[in-house]
């Protein structure tokens, strides 16, 4: 499958999406020598961030572009393509910690099932993604200005509720111990290309079946149908909002 994502322009108009996850970090609360998953490490900041602390960290990510631009930031440390959906690690870890990852897996249940199966008896999840809710201003413009051109604007994202996604835990042998749906509005890096660029970055199952000159056109109507709620101050926004989960399996449970 080809690669997605363009992790040169990840850096350098979306650093947001980690610079924002730093509450994330202080609920994992790494220590020294611990050994911790980052899943979907992305270009590898929180991984770093982590490390800083005194943990083993070992980042993981499904995308090529983005591991090697990880292993370029911090080439003293270890990163790995892997998938969330079925990945296998040597040993146990004592926490996994995902930023801005699991809402793309639409295999909800194999994630976490894979998470799982890395994870000491007693080991801790430290989760935030996309929860119900997220972006529905952006999805609505998008989709009303698409479906009626004839395309079918469909998204490829997973945005659970608290309920829903603390059910699958719970299913899978972990203990909730915090689930909490909030939004974070974030503000796009470029005042004016802001949206256009956020939408290019990370909406592009909405536009696979959309021919490359009718983009433009069709990307001007949504910018101004989100002009008057999401240009504020000057700036783009984008509607976000977040599910932070913090969760432990069960001690009873065997390894593996």
């Amino acid at each position: 499958m080809a690669d997605k994502w363009d992790s040169s322009l990840y850096e350098d108009r979306h650093s947001f999406v980690w610079k924002a996850a730093a509450g994330l970090v202080d609920l994992l609360d790494p220590k020294p020598g611990e050994r911790i998953l980052d899943l979907g490490c992305g270009t590898g900041q929180l991984t770093a961030q982590i490390a800083e602390r005194g943990a083993e960290v070992l980042g993981i990510d499904s995308s090529v572009s983005m591991v090697a631009q990880a292993r370029q930031n911090y080439p003293k440390m270890k990163f790995a393509l892997a998938d969330a959906r079925n990945f296998e690690v040597q040993g146990h870890f004592d926490a996994v910690f995902s930023n801005a990852a699991l809402h793309w897996v639409l295999e909800p249940e194999a994630a976490i099932r894979s998470m799982s199966r890395a994870l000491r008896p007693g080991g801790r999840l430290a989760l935030e993604f996309g929860g119900l809710g997220n972006i529905s201003r952006i999805m609505a413009a998008i989709e009303s200005v698409l479906r009626p051109a004839g395309y079918k604007a469909q998204h490829t994202w997973y945005f659970p509720s608290i309920g829903e996604y603390g059910a699958l835990l719970e299913r899978n042998g972990f203990r909730v111990l915090l689930g909490h749906n909030f939004p974070r509005w974030s503000k796009l890096e470029h005042p004016e290309r802001g949206m256009r660029e956020w939408i290019e970055m990370f909406c592009g199952a909405y536009f696979e079946d959309v021919p490359k000159g009718a983009q433009a056109t069709l990307l001007t109507e949504i910018e101004e149908r989100l002009r008057p709620e999401l240009h504020l101050d000057g700036f783009w926004h984008a509607d976000y909002r977040r599910l932070r989960v913090h969760a432990e399996k069960e001690s009873c449970q065997g390894l593996g």
